[in-house]
């Protein structure tokens, strides 16, 4: 049988009781597991007597905070699907996400409410609206009030296999944001592999640069600090309200973007400050370079470790590397253009690299299995890996692979195993360039350009459409202020692709203000956008 979240929550309350499971660093407003267990308890009954019911879809969109983990897990007690979608991906896709999921019931901030009226075409699934705020005459959710009511408790949704607990959307970083169906299953594997991996549990205090990492931090009965940024903007977190609530709250482990820690260590490493408290740090959303590890060691305490599970919202997480590891052992390698090692798969986690290619796999048998050290496209099996996407079945085709047990994702990057079983991340499939001189993997060669002192980041992106015949071209963002000349710097570029066979026919260099980057992490370069305004400064050489 498969465990609610919710129930989950509800054990751990049971056992913590009075421990501070929540705080807001922003307000300073804070609830002990019970009172949270209690607020979803009672948000739950309110909303069932409203007419939401199990299997109803709910979209929540409220600002991280006490009330939005309650109100998460009110509906998986319900049983009615959540459905989250990043704010930040603008009003063109977050319109037409919610009109493709068709939900029942809006959950939200003013803001959302009255976006919900002024397009109400696209909320036409909707039956009724709840309002965290005030907003023309629609009833107020309010925590305070509901726990005044005399609302019953009512028995959690009790979920199978099947049974939908969230529907989670992708950042759109390579093509339409798509909707990836969570069961009640998946959480509980989700919540397996952090406890035991990565050994969270009762005792740890975790500040989640992403929102939805809270409700497993409570669930696993650790507290969770919500940090006082907007989540939609990592890049711009304020490392001094960052830092303050780690030390103020003595803050154990943290997850978020390499987007964060740059910033963050950063301003550490200014003001000569180590956070002693911080045992853990996760990164993940894209690359994690070995410089940024050794920035993010120089502020935790000697025996702090840092991991970067890899994955994907539809497999999350599959693999893992700890950073000691990455700076010992693979860095070097991945500043030579080998890819950047991403680790071992996690247990129960089956990796297999095939042969890449665009056409629709039906069956592992039609698969060309590639063996230690080829290059290709990277499949994963697991009880963490998503069986589909929401209303998507031409996705879905694309996606998954049939074997005799069940199914094979494609995660939709390139990489390669190596001898120990390790996997190499190269990009993702839709990035690579396919040159006269052959195919060119994204992360291998802008690893060698990202090495230059002045280069904040590279892009490596192809201009023509027509397979083979592709143009290479490699693009900087240089770190500001720039102290020398942008003649000189593009220069030694230029030397750096030269000297490498990698990069040897690369035939444009050019320079960038600031790269276009994806939603939640800040940190996945938008290559097909960058690729398009190249080709333009091409055509005006």
């Amino acid at each position: 049988m498969i465990e609610n979240i919710a129930q989950t929550l509800s054990d751990t309350a049971r056992l913590l009781g009075s421990r501070t499971a929540v705080t807001e660093a922003g307000s300073g407003r804070t609830c002990s597991f019970s009172e949270l267990d209690l607020y979803a308890d009672r948000y739950g009954a309110y909303l069932k007597a409203e007419g939401v019911k199990s299997g109803d879809r709910v979209i929540l969109m409220v600002r991280p905070s006490i009330d939005f983990i309650a109100l998460a897990f009110s509906l998986f007690r319900i049983g009615a699907p959540v459905i989250l979608i990043d704010p930040g991906m603008g009003y063109k896709n977050l319109l037409k996400c919610i009109e493709n999921v068709k939900p029942d019931f809006l959950v939200g901030i003013p803001a959302v409410v009255g976006l919900s009226l002024i397009y109400s075409a696209k909320f036409r699934s909707v039956k009724k609206r709840f309002c965290c705020g005030s907003f023309l005459g629609i009833e107020k959710l309010d925590i305070r009030r509901k726990l005044e009511d005399e609302a019953p408790s009512f028995q959690p949704f009790a979920p199978d296999e099947t049974s939908l607990a969230a529907i989670i959307f992708t950042t759109g970083s390579t093509g339409p944001p798509k909707g990836v169906r969570f069961e009640h299953s998946i959480f509980a594997a989700q919540l397996d592999k952090i406890k035991s991996y990565y050994e969270i549990g009762p005792g740890d205090i975790d500040q989640p640069g992403f929102p939805l990492f809270a409700l497993f931090s409570t669930a696993l009965g650790a507290q969770a600090v919500i940090p006082d940024m907007d989540p939609t903007k990592p890049a711009r977190v304020d490392p001094q309200k960052f830092v303050r609530s780690i030390q103020d709250y003595q803050v154990t482990y943290s997850f978020g973007s390499p987007a964060i820690w740059r910033v963050v260590s950063h301003y550490c490493k200014q003001n000569n400050i180590r956070c002693q408290s911080l045992k853990k740090v996760l990164m993940a959303g894209a690359p994690v370079n070995g410089e940024l590890i050794r920035q993010v060691f120089d502020i935790m305490p000697e025996n702090g470790e840092i991991h970067t599970p890899y994955g994907a919202t539809e497999s999350l997480p599959i693999v893992s590397i700890e950073g000691h590891v990455i700076v010992a052992e693979t860095w070097a390698e991945t500043r030579k253009g080998k890819g950047t090692c991403v680790g071992s798969p996690l247990p129960g986690i089956s990796l297999k690299i095939i042969e890449a290619t665009d056409s629709v796999l039906g069956n592992l048998t039609d698969c060309t299995i590639l063996g230690p050290g080829q290059i290709g496209e990277i499949i994963v099996k697991g009880d963490v890996v998503t069986s589909a996407y929401d209303g998507n079945e031409e996705q879905n085709l694309a996606s998954k692979i049939k074997d005799e047990d069940g199914f094979w994702h494609r995660i939709g990057d390139v990489g390669y195993l190596d001898d120990v079983g390790r996997l190499w991340f190269c990009g993702r499939k839709a990035h690579r360039v396919f040159s006269r001189q052959g195919i060119m993997y994204t992360i291998c060669c802008e690893a060698l350009i990202n090495c230059h002192p002045n280069v904040f980041r590279a892009a490596l992106v192809g201009i023509g459409s027509e397979p083979g015949y592709q143009t290479p071209v490699i693009i900087v963002e240089l770190h500001k202020p720039i102290s020398r000349s942008q003649k000189d710097i593009l220069a030694e570029v230029r030397d750096i692709c030269d000297a490498s066979g990698l990069l040897v026919n690369v035939e444009h260099i050019l320079v960038h203000d600031s790269f276009p980057v994806d939603i939640r992490h800040n940190a996945k370069i938008f290559r097909e956008k960058l690729s398009v305004w190249a080709q333009n400064q091409v055509l005006k050489q």
